[in-house]
């Protein structure tokens, strides 16, 4: 196993936040987005119908906001790193959808309140000030709109891909805690009920991502425990060991990935139950 190297760079905390913009290239290219079916789903609720207004937070790359483009709402984005914006724009040309985005934190987004439909935050909620986040999403949605929290998350079962590469992360970044992911985030649903919002439920379902293992590395050189926390010659390292392990131990190509797609959807404060 290759030797750790000093962490240097930010590290998840109440304070700091991986820099994503390092990683906006491998991010583009291969990190996998959410699967439409989300979006068919959230309409089954009313949201993200076309002619919607839809505000999407900690936008990224823009994986969620073109969903609910090519569904017909009218999106905004809003991150924190320009570089994702960037990457986010190309993609969108590439892909025939048009999305407003701006450089802002999910806290304090400068845009008018009670202007959105829907808000979402897809794959960044731990990311954010919760609290104030919530104050903010309150505060931009018009009366009767939702929030949505979503994620997108691989699942590191016994002896998989996905749990050799998190053991792999950790012993490189040992102040990495974001692995053993269920897919499930019960602390959201608190953090929306705390901040007045209603009718609060969730729903989940579970797919395979296919990856090359050229792409599978990609994608975990994007990985917050990598390449936005890691440096330079410790984002080669953890790659030149991860296609070791690959090539002893996964030679399938490709790989099949297990996922979970999981969302809570709740009513804006003050919204009357039906």
């Amino acid at each position: 196993m290759t030797a750790r190297f000093n962490q240097t760079h930010p590290t998840p905390g109440p304070d700091l936040r991986p820099e994503f913009g390092l990683t906006a290239a491998d991010y583009a290219r291969h990190r996998a987005g959410f699967p439409a079916e989300l979006v068919r789903r959230l309409q089954g609720h009313g949201i993200g119908l076309p002619g919607q207004r839809v505000l999407d937070l900690g936008t990224g790359t823009g994986s969620l906001a073109r969903l609910f483009a090519r569904a017909g709402a009218g999106v905004t984005g809003v991150d924190r790193a320009g570089e994702l914006l960037a990457q986010a724009a190309e993609l969108d040309v590439r892909e025939g959808v048009r999305i407003d985005y701006r450089r802002a934190a999910a806290e304090d987004t400068g845009l008018p309140g009670a202007s959105y439909d829907v808000v979402t935050a897809g794959q960044c909620w731990h990311w954010f000030d919760a609290p104030r986040a919530v104050r903010e999403i309150a505060r931009l949605l018009r009366p009767g709109g939702h929030a949505v929290i979503a994620h997108f998350d691989m699942l590191p079962l016994p002896g998989n891909v996905v749990e050799a590469t998190e053991r792999l992360i950790r012993s490189l970044n040992p102040d990495w805690t974001l692995y053993g992911s269920t897919g499930l985030y019960p602390r959201w649903l608190t953090d929306l009920a705390t901040g007045g919002f209603t009718g609060i439920e969730t729903l989940s379902f579970d797919v395979e991502v296919v990856y090359t293992q050229e792409a599978w590395r990609g994608r975990m050189r994007a990985s917050a425990g990598v390449g936005a926390s890691l440096p330079p010659e410790g984002v080669a390292a953890f790659d030149a060991e991860l296609a070791r392990i690959l090539r002893d131990h996964f030679p399938d190509d490709p790989l099949r990935v297990p996922h979970r797609t999981w969302a809570v959807l709740a009513a804006a404060p003050g919204t009357e139950r039906s």
